[in-house]
């Protein structure tokens, strides 16, 4: 996204935690933590581990070798690998990524990102409930005419409109909650996914590894996807909620309806009269934007076999925009309830 449309659209906060160097950071992570869960459970020695975790604190990546690493192999791992080992005392090369392959790092760090942006959606979640619970207290007793079909139907109350904004971002709210003990979790398979490379430590290493990360602990899920389309089903719907808000808002301020009135609305060029509900209208596009997103995502769990390139791939594409789609949703409506001045 370019930056003038960012400005309007996107969210630096969520892109710092998708960025290259976010990922680059928790895939070392990974790294270290699974050599030092091979350590717990008796299959490296403790020197090898303190060596590997010196390297990854020291290690300054050649990024041009990574973007050509990533071009070639269709994955970066083996690029960082080549560039981690050769930092790594060669007596203890072989202890370096033992028994995983590059979807356990990139998964599994993925997980890690997850979490720090769980939290800025919770935290935005919590912050817009609190702003709507503080509007209703103010104004839910005033009367509104509601609208069926587009038509004035019959009196209700603010109160009754401000609820139906916000009892779904209640339930996603809950929903983020309980998402965190089933997605975000360690992946853990090796080559092919049954962790047989690990020589009967499998087990044991991912749960040292999942202690060690603070994820959860799952069997491995490198080729069954429906937890990552559940997020984005979430995603949509957290959106898609906040869109039917940013729907209403426009509504109700029309110059027509003059049920509500926006504070630092949006200008125009040519019409100085003008106060145009920019960020409703904003709120709109991206939950449209990220309802296509989701199904397009539910195609990622079309994998092959034990492992897809493609539906890896077609997921990497689809996710990170339907993660900031959904922090600029949040950030936008914060904003535009703090606007709000009811009729």
């Amino acid at each position: 996204m370019n930056p003038l449309l960012s400005a309007l659209a996107g969210d630096a906060e969520i892109d710092a935690l998708l960025s290259d160097d976010a990922q680059l950071t928790a895939m070392l992570a990974v790294e270290a933590a699974l050599a030092e869960a091979s350590v717990d459970c008796g299959w490296i020695e403790e020197g090898a581990a303190l060596a590997i975790k010196s390297a990854i604190a020291a290690f300054v990546p050649d990024r041009a070798a990574l973007a050509a690493g990533m071009a070639q192999d269709g994955v970066v791992v083996p690029a960082l690998l080549r560039q981690l080992r050769a930092t790594v005392a060669e007596s203890h090369r072989a202890a370096l990524h033992r028994g995983a392959t590059s979807q356990d790092v990139i998964d599994t760090a993925l997980m890690l990102q997850l979490a720090r942006v769980f939290d800025l959606y919770e935290s935005r979640l919590a912050a817009l409930l609190e702003r709507l619970d503080a509007l209703g207290t103010d104004a839910g007793a005033r009367p509104l005419m509601a609208h069926t079909r587009m038509q004035a139907a019959l009196p209700t109350s603010w109160a009754a409109k401000i609820e139906s904004w916000r009892a779904p971002l209640q339930r996603h709210l809950r929903a983020l909650g309980a998402m965190r003990r089933t997605l975000l979790v360690v992946q853990l398979g090796g080559p092919v996914g049954d962790r047989g490379s690990f020589e009967g430590h499998g087990d044991a290493i991912a749960a040292a590894m999942a202690r060690r990360l603070d994820l959860g602990l799952a069997e491995p899920w490198q080729a069954t996807r429906d937890p990552i389309v559940a997020l984005g089903n979430l995603l949509a719907l957290i959106s898609g909620s906040l869109g039917k808000l940013g729907a209403d808002v426009a509504l109700l301020a029309q110059s027509e309806v003059g049920a509500l009135r926006l504070e630092g609305a949006g200008g125009s060029s040519a019409m100085a009269h003008k106060a145009n509900p920019v960020n409703a209208e904003i709120l709109v596009a991206l939950a449209r934007y990220n309802a296509g997103l989701s199904g397009t995502l539910g195609q990622a769990m079309l994998h092959e076999y034990e492992r897809s390139g493609a539906a890896w791939t077609l997921e990497w594409l689809t996710l990170p925009p339907m993660l900031v789609t959904t922090g600029a949703s949040l950030r936008l409506g914060v904003r535009l309830v703090e606007q709000l001045h009811l009729a």
